[in-house]
Order: C-alpha cells, then sequence, then structure tokens
C-alpha cells in the first residue's frame, strides 16, 4: 500500500529536522565550544569576537535538539493512531522569532570569521582543523553558518506542500493551516527586520560622512537619491562640483571636503522638500539643467546626463 503524500512530506520534515539537529550541533558544541575554549586561553581572539560571531546559536540549538525534535518524532512514531504535526508546528512557530536575532547578525559574523582570521593565524588553524573533520562534510564554517538563515524558508515551503496534499476530511487540516499562517508570519517578521536594519546602517554611513550634524540625524528620514551635481553661477557663467543628498523631507546642498577628517561633505544648504518645486531649464549652453526652488533659495543645477537629469527631477 502506498504511502499517503501528506505522510511522505511530514516525514521529509522530521528527516531534515534530524539533519538540521546535527548541523546546530556542530555550530554550538563543536565551532562555538572548541573557539571559545581557545579564546579563553587568550591565544586565539577575544572571547567577545567568538560571542559575537555565533550570537543566539545556543538557544536555536536546545530549543530544536530539546523540544521541536523529539516532539516530531513521538508524533511520527505516533502517526498510525493520530496523523497530525499541525499542532506541534504551532508550538514552534512563536519560538522562530528567535532567528530575527541570528539572521541579523548573520553578516556582520561573516565579516568577522574573515577578518579575524588575517589578524590571528591560530583562530584561522583552529578553524581550518574543525573543517578538516569528517562531520564538516567538506563544507566550511561561513557554509554551515547559512543553514539557519535558510531552515524557516524551508519549513514554509514543507508545510505549504503538506497543507496541500491534506485531504478535504484530515483531522489535521485546521491546525496545520493556523501553523502555516505562523510560519508565513515570522517569515515576514524577520525579513522586515533585515529590511529595516539594513535601511538604519545605510542612514547611519550617510549621517557620518555628513558630519553628524544633530538636527538632520533623525532615524526616521528615508534617502532616496544621492549623487554629485554642477551648480551653475549665472554671475560668472562658470560651474562649481557640488553633492546632493535627497530625503523624504529635505534637499541637502553639500559642498565636497577637501581635507576629509571624519565627515565628507559639508553641508551648505538644506531645503525642506515641502512646496519645493523642480523643473527643467532649456539652457543651450548648459545642457541638463534643471532649477529647484524652495522656500529657503532656488538652485540652477546640472547633471551629468539627460538620464540623470530627469532622475533627479523625478
Amino acid at each position: 500500500m502506498q504511502e499517503p503524500e501528506e505522510k511522505k512530506i511530514a516525514l521529509e520534515l522530521l528527516e531534515t529536522e534530524q539533519a538540521y539537529v546535527n548541523r546546530l550541533h556542530l555550530l554550538d558544541q563543536v565551532f562555538y565550544t572548541e573557539l571559545m575554549k581557545e579564546a579563553k586561553t587568550g591565544k586565539t581572539v577575544p572571547e567577545e569576537v567568538v560571542k559575537m560571531i555565533f550570537s543566539n546559536i545556543s538557544s536555536i540549538y536546545q530549543f530544536h535538539a530539546e523540544f521541536f525534535l523529539p516532539e516530531l518524532q513521538k508524533r511520527m512514531e505516533d502517526w498510525h493512531h493520530n496523523p497530525r504535526i499541525g499542532d506541534v508546528i504551532q508550538k514552534l512557530a512563536p519560538f522562530l522569532k528567535m532567528y530575527g536575532e541570528y539572521v541579523k547578525n548573520f553578516d556582520k559574523a561573516v565579516e568577522l570569521i574573515t577578518a579575524w582570521s588575517e589578524k590571528s593565524p591560530p583562530f584561522q588553524e583552529l578553524i581550518a582543523d574543525i573543517q578538516k573533520r569528517k562531520v564538516c562534510a567538506n563544507l566550511t564554517l561561513q557554509h554551515h553558518m547559512l543553514e539557519p538563515v535558510q531552515r524557516i524558508p524551508r519549513y514554509e515551503l514543507l508545510l505549504k506542500d503538506y497543507v496541500r496534499k491534506l485531504p478535504p476530511e484530515s483531522p489535521d487540516r485546521g491546525d496545520a493551516e493556523k501553523a502555516l499562517e505562523m510560519i508565513f508570519m515570522v517569515a515576514k517578521h524577520s525579513n522586515a527586520a533585515i529590511a529595516e536594519m539594513e535601511r538604519l546602517q545605510n542612514l547611519w554611513v550617510v549621517y557620518q560622512r555628513l558630519g553628524l550634524e544633530d538636527d538632520i540625524v533623525d532615524p526616521s528620514n528615508e534617502l532616496i537619491k544621492e549623487g554629485p551635481i554642477q551648480k551653475i553661477s549665472t554671475r560668472n557663467n562658470s560651474t562649481s562640483e557640488k553633492y546632493l543628498f535627497l530625503f523624504n523631507n529635505m534637499l541637502l546642498y553639500c559642498v565636497p571636503k577637501v581635507i576629509q577628517v571624519g565627515a565628507e561633505f559639508q553641508v551648505h544648504l538644506r531645503m525642506d522638500v515641502g512646496g519645493m518645486k523642480v523643473r527643467e531649464l532649456k539652457d543651450a549652453e548648459f545642457p541638463h539643467t534643471f532649477l529647484v526652488s524652495g522656500k529657503q533659495r532656488t538652485l540652477e543645477l546640472q547633471a551629468r546626463s539627460e538620464e540623470e537629469m530627469n532622475d533627479w527631477i523625478q
């Protein structure tokens, strides 16, 4: 007799979970533990660095090894009497928020591994030694670390498939659909957290380039466009190099600093976007020019190309 489709998917969930727990064991109990032990001797890297690389992997490992995998195993052994996994996955879903921290930290973790491998040969050697072990299957630490990042999307796919294959009258239908909705929300939550973090990081870099002027630094600002521009001086018919930062609420008109100590630009003028008017100027002598007029003043600007001018006007 053919196994029902939904059971095959549930078994695939169990098998991949088993493999995943082994991977987490390798990250937490082997890499993290051994690197930490060496860090404590003061010979490789500071303990803080090891903690920053592995983020909250220990909590993730314990949750899967001690709770989710055993629950799933119990379910599959009892499938014959009680064919359901939806309720177990509902218990799992809220804990997947723990992944937000790990996923957000991932890029920084990889950068730290690279930087410290260059700085500290003993650190690099220890990682290389562990990577040579059979359990690593010839894969790098970075490769193993990617696994938790990919796990939530994997749950989502398997569960979608499971719900699709469930017979309409299955006792697990209600629970499985609810579980899928919960997983979907968690996945969205972690993607939104990453996007927001990237936005704030990019914004911070811009503020540093502007010399952290305190009346400009505001986490709610959104950078829309930045780039070099020529300022046309009608008095002596010449142009000079300037730089623009356009935010959702203001335009910063800046001068590149010759001597860059801390900041790259000096803000010469800020114009509110509210009430600002922009139009193209047809000037034979200066092509691709446009006029920006705001409450504060009016600027005649020249872009490098037709396309660039249209981008700014847009």
